[in-house]
């Protein structure tokens, strides 16, 4: 049974958090607003407009595992900087309605260009472009990337494609987005939250249909990558963690393994070995960890050998753990509780 102070707040309106360049100084609005998208979207360089003000306000709901951000902005150009997420709620997957003005997006060497009504989908990790060539509207979903990825097998290769908000299935996502967002605030929490799965389930019926056919695996294959992947977060810190403590786990073969995770560009061990370092890395940028040391950090992630493990984090951050550490140690403090 819920405590009377979480059932009552789930019967409450959701609240977002606001934010806006009307609260900040013209001469500091850049940076701002620099920060926050690298704070609760991605790390990006921003190209404001030459002859308006720099405008932007946004309005972020949780909506129970997804996130949900209405935004207004006067023109304005984003470009994806080759950084890893600091958090994991940017690990993301990005649906895109536009509501207003017109929006350019190009990922993985594709280019879409919307009209009011329309979506598409993007990688938030991965380097991209969005030009916004005046005064407009979107809604952004922010979608776990494991939870798209068992939603949807082949996502990765929908990014920068138009769905069609006109007719059809993207019709109705679009109409079901748009209303979910205008009638926020006239709901409880729990209706909201409620609303989330059918969202969720919409979009991705759009989103197969225009998924490219060789992108589109069985449903076995993709459950079986699915349960490899859970299987692999799930034992993480194991020390002895390898491919025969896996495969025993999953029910599957080595080789079988490999093979799924080839179609990623990857190998199992490839694949254990990169999700620790962006826990470490997670970690020592991470308020809570900032009284362990690297060493304690590389440990409880499955690093017996430090200097192996200096060297791969350097190699994938381009910044060693310690002089990261460092960075961020002062940051924290002066930025206060």
């Amino acid at each position: 049974m819920k405590p009377r102070d979480a059932e009552t707040e789930s019967l409450q309106p959701p609240t977002a958090i606001h934010l806006s360049t009307e609260d900040i100084s013209p001469w500091h609005r850049h940076e701002w607003l620099k920060e926050i998208i690298g704070r609760e979207y991605a790390h990006v360089d921003i190209t404001p407009p030459r002859h308006a003000p720099l405008l932007n306000e946004m309005d972020i709901y949780t909506w129970k595992h997804l996130r949900l951000s209405c935004i207004r902005s006067n023109a304005i150009k984003l470009k994806r900087l080759p950084q890893e997420p600091l958090l994991s709620s940017q690990d993301a997957y990005f649906g895109v309605v536009l509501l207003s003005g017109e929006y350019m997006l190009e990922q993985a060497g594709r280019e879409v260009f919307l009209s009011p009504g329309d979506m598409t989908i993007y990688d938030a990790t991965r380097p991209h472009h969005i030009t916004c060539p005046g005064s407009f509207s979107k809604l952004i979903i922010s979608i776990p990337r494991e939870l798209m990825r068992q939603k949807l097998a082949g996502v990765e290769h929908c990014t920068a494609l138009k769905i069609p908000g006109s007719k059809g299935i993207g019709a109705v996502a679009a109409d079901f987005m748009r209303a979910s967002a205008s009638q926020a605030t006239g709901m409880s929490q729990l209706a909201f939250d409620a609303l989330s799965d059918n969202a969720l389930d919409l979009f991705t019926l759009a989103l197969q249909e225009i998924r490219p056919p060789a992108s589109q695996l069985s449903r076995s294959r993709s459950l079986s990558l699915y349960n490899i992947k859970s299987c692999v977060e799930k034992h993480l810190a194991h020390p002895q963690l390898d491919s025969q403590m896996i495969a025993q786990a999953t029910g599957l073969s080595s080789r079988y393994i490999n093979e799924l995770l080839a179609a990623e560009h990857t190998s199992l061990m490839r694949h254990v070995w990169e999700r620790r370092l962006e826990k470490a890395h997670q970690d020592i940028c991470g308020a809570r960890q900032m009284g362990l040391a690297v060493s304690d950090i590389a440990m409880k992630w499955g690093f017996n050998d430090l200097s192996h493990f200096s060297r791969a984090f350097k190699r994938k951050f381009g910044v060693s753990p310690r002089a990261l550490k460092a960075q961020v140690q002062p940051a924290k403090a002066k930025s206060g509780p």
